[in-house]
């Protein structure tokens, strides 16, 4: 590959990449050529190499897997996203949607005071405790969003004793509970960009474009259930109206 004075090599090694993802030429699940071979390639060092590659497994293109190499990714997670009371479905629902494995991380649990519109939401007395569970999710490993979930502490206080690695918190909660997330009351999509502390536990650059989802849970009763506050990783995610 001919250096260009106008495009630095690394975006052109990424550029050359992309498009052969796009026409097939790398296909899905498919593991590509390895750091030395792109560099014999494209004539281009590993530095060079490495960050072409890096950019493209941030975007969403390409998945690395500890000890086997970089492989092209499934592709983005789709959700619907229609607004009041819509049907909602777990993640890892739609992770076998896509053919992909699901899986999460817990990072904190905590029994935090209630604040207002979550008081509002739940009918709860101004000293009220809700259990905070914040969790990472993947998709055959690679990290899609930075989930938190607000429940009533009194009813729910047993989240905090669960196993709840790579497992969906919907369906644990409907098996212990009897309770399905079955419709959201309210719900808000926003862009945003990652903070340091958002970019630092989901892996990803800082201020890496980001949707951030508020959502009001009720259950098959059409009760109050839990409020969820998600992150989704924009170049993985997409939501369909």
């Amino acid at each position: 590959m001919k250096e260009n004075n106008y495009v630095p090599m690394y975006q052109q090694i990424k550029a050359a990449i992309k498009n052969s993802i796009d026409d097939g030429t790398y296909k899905s699940r498919e593991r590509i050529p390895s750091e030395p071979e792109l560099c014999h390639e494209y004539g281009a060092s590993r530095i060079t190499v490495r960050r072409a590659v890096e950019e493209l497994c941030n975007e969403g293109y390409l998945i690395k897997m500890q000890g086997r190499g970089t492989f092209v990714s499934r592709g983005r997670v789709h959700r619907k996203f229609t607004g009041v009371a819509s049907r909602v479905r777990s993640f890892t629902q739609a992770c076998q949607d896509e053919g992909m494995v699901a899986g999460g991380k817990v990072l904190e649990r905590q029994i935090v005071p209630v604040r207002k519109d979550e008081q509002e939401f739940f009918q709860l007395e101004e000293d009220a405790l809700l259990v905070y569970i914040q969790r990472i999710r993947t998709a055959d490993g690679q990290t899609m969003m930075l989930e938190s979930h607000f429940f009533p502490y009194n009813e729910f206080k047993g989240l905090l004793n669960m196993d709840l690695q790579d497992v969906s918190l919907f369906s644990t909660v409907e098996e212990v509970y009897g309770r399905k997330f079955t419709s959201s009351y309210r719900s808000t999509l926003e862009v945003t960009k990652a903070s340091a502390d958002i970019a630092q536990k989901m892996g990803i650059p800082l201020n890496e474009p980001l949707f951030f989802l508020n959502v009001y849970f009720l259950d098959q009763y059409e009760k109050t259930l839990c409020i969820g506050r998600q992150y989704y990783v924009g170049s993985r995610y997409m939501f369909i109206l």
